[in-house]
């Protein structure tokens, strides 16, 4: 029997982590297509489209993949038109969202978001007075690939960047949006590998959450991330 459970458990873990990786190709393939659509198929000359490739391939997303969603933003292959929406919310413990969403169908996503709030506690409502759009460049082990990390943090400034956060081994560096390229390219000039290059909504005014009040809103989270349609989310705690 023993056996046979770990035979079992294992496949189920499997199926777990196919899955996931299926939801996130799925939501990658969403990304390149609209990235494309807006500013062309060649990765040389459209940044973001060059930045998404590169995540997908980090991801282990086939080739086939990554060059089918090309094609299907600059017209090529497929009708289906994908339509990006942002959603305002409020969750429990006056946490506010901020929703990404690319569809196909923006009354069922409408839809899906609500109840995904309103099971929780939460509701539509405007709270995007509370956040600022800025570029995030992410790096693993930036300190390891630089000689004078403090002579680099002022060449980092001088080419855009605004702010940096170090969390464990990760270290982002936040710029104005139309920094954002430029700093890229500065770095990789450095030979500095990059994680990701985006733009994220920052929270000016955070709220902090207890360990319980933690754990009570990760369904919340989870549910959010379980919708093929959300693309990604940033909250103010």
């Amino acid at each position: 029997m023993s056996g046979h459970s770990k035979w079992a458990t294992t496949h189920r873990q499997k199926a777990v982590i196919d899955s996931q990786r299926s939801k996130e190709f799925s939501k990658l393939s969403r990304l390149i297509t609209v990235a494309a659509r807006q500013k062309g198929g060649d990765i040389s000359s459209n940044f973001s489209l060059r930045m998404l490739v590169e995540k997908a391939k980090d991801c282990s997303m086939p080739k086939d993949n990554i060059d089918k969603a090309i094609k299907k933003g600059i017209g090529e292959d497929g009708d289906e038109n994908f339509e990006e929406l942002i959603y305002e919310a409020i969750g429990p413990y006056n946490t506010q969202f901020i929703v990404k969403c690319l569809t196909s169908n923006k009354n069922r996503t409408a839809n899906d978001i609500r109840w995904i709030f309103s099971r929780n506690g939460g509701a539509f409502s405007s709270v995007m007075w509370n956040f600022e759009q800025r570029g995030a460049v992410e790096i693993y082990s930036l300190r390891s690939q630089v000689k004078n990390y403090d002579d680099f943090e002022l060449e980092i400034i001088e080419n855009g960047g605004i702010d940096i956060a170090e969390n464990d081994n990760l270290t982002t560096i936040y710029t104005d949006i139309k920094d954002l390229q430029n700093l890229s390219k500065f770095l990789e000039s450095k030979n500095i590998k990059i994680e990701s290059a985006e733009i994220r909504y920052i929270p000016k005014e955070t709220v902090s959450l207890t360990d319980e009040q933690n754990k009570n809103i990760e369904n919340l989270i989870r549910l959010l991330e379980d919708n093929d349609d959300v693309v990604d989310w940033w909250g103010n705690f």
